[in-house]
């Protein structure tokens, strides 16, 4: 391997074999090297057969050359210089029609009658390159001034005013599905089952001493019924967690220990004790909590049935006798 190309068709196969690994394994939303870090041996193993074929072309290569007459050597030498010669004559052929500049052995050409001090001027043309892309400022010029200056299409406020509202929208949903991100404000109960035993996991490292193990409360109060000290539900469960409780008798501040995750996991834990029975339930502290978002129920409405009315039956004589008095 002592050729550039030998390199780039190492190189090449090699990405090809990545690609085939990442297209045919099932690997969900994360990349197949990643999900199973065996595929680094096989790789290994292909970079390694693909090294072993170009050191043996190239031995074989260098034997057969060898097994030539002097005459055949010298022409196959030669055109290999000649294809070294002519190997970027393209690229060099580009390279002149861009710059459209003259080579020092043809300056006598383009050299001007003027010097000053013996320093003479050449007439080199301007590069292609240099007034194509300076066309192209023109035509940007002129589509720029009908789109913005004639049709009005919008405004660099509007443009800006959009492009925020795009960025907020975007660090929102980021911020939405980003879990140590959350806070109080955006957290969500989790319901899966992976996050409650997480949560479960965190109480009984953290919070037991003061609760208990179900949750009926000791130090702290009991978290199986539906009173709560600072209010309940997710938000105000994961900010005391977070916070902590009441100033010099409350729970700690917990966000130095545990990530926002880790949090809204624990507080999603507690939440699913509501409604258990501890063994030793501490009497209730603080308020019931009703969740002001819980959908209001509607008193049943009883219909009346107006044949069922009875009214008291009025005697005919005696009205008309009171009317002729």
């Amino acid at each position: 391997m002592n050729t550039v190309s030998s390199y780039l068709r190492v190189f090449g196969f090699l990405t090809l074999a990545y690609i085939i690994l990442e297209l045919t394994i099932d690997s969900g939303t994360q990349w197949a090297i990643e999900k199973y870090p065996a595929l680094w041996i096989v790789l290994s193993l292909v970079l390694l057969v693909l090294v072993a074929v170009e050191i043996c072309l190239a031995a074989l290569q260098k034997i057969l050359f060898q097994t030539l007459k002097a005459d055949a050597k010298e022409r196959y030498l030669e055109a290999k210089r000649l294809r070294k010669e002519n190997k970027y004559a393209w690229l060099k052929e580009t390279y002149a029609k861009l710059t459209k500049s003259k080579p020092i052995e043809k300056e006598s050409e383009i050299i001007l009658d003027h010097n000053y001090d013996g320093i003479k001027e050449l007439d080199n043309s301007l590069p292609p390159w240099w007034v194509y892309s300076f066309y192209a400022t023109i035509l940007f010029a002129f589509i720029y001034m009908v789109r913005f200056h004639v049709v009005n299409d919008y405004t660099q406020d509007e443009e800006y005013l959009a492009e925020v509202a795009a960025a907020q929208k975007a660090i929102e949903e980021y911020k939405r599905t980003a879990k140590d991100l959350v806070d109080f404000n955006t957290v969500e109960l989790l319901t899966e089952a992976s996050d409650l035993k997480a949560g479960e996991g965190i109480f009984g490292a953290n919070c037991v001493a003061c609760h208990m193990k179900d949750g009926g409360g000791g130090i702290g109060p009991n978290l199986t019924d539906k009173y709560w000290i600072l209010g309940g539900g997710i938000k105000n469960v994961f900010k005391t967690i977070s916070e902590g409780g009441r100033d010099g008798k409350g729970m700690i501040a917990w966000k130095q220990n545990l990530k926002p995750a880790q949090i809204a996991q624990v507080a999603s834990y507690v939440l699913s004790l509501q409604g258990s029975t501890p063994a030793n339930p501490k009497k209730a502290e603080g308020d019931l909590w009703t969740d002001p978002n819980a959908p209001q129920e509607e008193a049943p409405k009883t219909s009346i049935d107006s044949t069922a009315i009875q009214t008291p039956a009025v005697d005919s004589t005696s009205v008309v006798s009171t009317l002729k008095k």
